[in-house]
């Protein structure tokens, strides 16, 4: 026979509602959800390689075939400058940096809409769900590192005292996709038709960023746009930091300061919007 305690039960309730602005409080909020975040991180790494082939081996096919063709295409037949390191290296060295941004971001674009059935029953920080999307596919990255610093070796290229910028550049990435995540994840819950024109942006931005050419090759009444862009000053960071002997340049610092400037202002809007998914999803 079940007894009723005479104890009063207290009841935790959160209500969720939206709201306007951005405090350091919700960074402490996600702390404390941290083991969700690793917990959901390691499900996306498993869930991606399930009943694959080929398993981690895409993380290297992806980038080096596409190396490949743009070292035929556009180093061998259009004679594409790349500032006197083998067009391979060159391209390699923007590949992986820019393979890790696509696919985060076109992850992190569906990451909200894509976990709705969550949504409705729990409550955590719904800007998880795009940090989920953004440190997931740094797997892949590390695996794409290796065989660019592989192909290094095999041209004799050797990396300089200018690598030790590379964690800081990594960081950089890391925070480029998330600003990308965060807005386009909130933007998708209340528009649908972004998850259409967002593999449509990526190839033009692709073309918009340094990749198969040189920032050297952009015209000089462009390159005050062109240096907004912030996956120039990413790309043109890791080619400096690797094989161009170099330290970043002020390329690397505007861009900076533009994902900064980025990531308060979607994570302001994410968590305006926030108490509106359950709704709107």
């Amino acid at each position: 026979m079940s007894q009723v305690s005479p104890y009063p039960v207290a009841l935790s309730t959160r209500r969720l509602a939206a709201q306007s602005g951005w405090s350091l409080g919700r960074l402490t909020e996600i702390w404390e959800y941290r083991e969700l975040l690793y917990f959901l991180i390691w499900r996306d790494i498993k869930v991606r390689y399930k009943q694959t082939v080929l398993g981690a081996g895409w993380a290297i096919i992806q980038p080096v075939l596409t190396m490949v063709v743009f070292t035929i295409f556009f180093g061998r037949l259009a004679g594409m400058p790349s500032d006197g390191i083998p067009y391979p290296v060159f391209s390699m060295a923007a590949l992986v940096p820019w393979t890790y941004f696509a696919t985060a971001l076109s992850s992190g674009s569906q990451s909200v809409v894509g976990s709705q059935h969550v949504i409705s029953k729990v409550y955590f920080p719904r800007l998880i769900f795009p940090l989920v999307s953004v440190l997931g596919p740094l797997v892949d990255f590390g695996i794409a590192f290796l065989v660019l610093i592989a192909l290094m070796f095999w041209y004799g290229i050797l990396p300089g005292a200018a690598v030790l910028w590379l964690p800081a550049l990594l960081l950089l990435s890391i925070l480029t996709a998330a600003a990308g995540s965060v807005w386009l994840s909130a933007l998708n819950v209340q528009y649908r038709d972004v998850r259409y024109v967002v593999p449509f942006v990526i190839q033009l931005w692709m073309f918009a960023s340094p990749v198969i050419y040189p920032a050297s090759h952009v015209p000089e009444r462009w390159r005050t746009l062109f240096f907004l862009n912030p996956m120039a000053g990413v790309i043109e960071g890791f080619r400096s930091a690797l094989v161009g002997g170099s330290s970043p340049g002020w390329i690397t610092l505007v861009s900076a300061a533009v994902v900064i400037v980025s990531l308060v202002a979607g994570a302001a809007y994410f968590h305006r919007l926030e108490g509106t998914f359950a709704d709107r999803i």
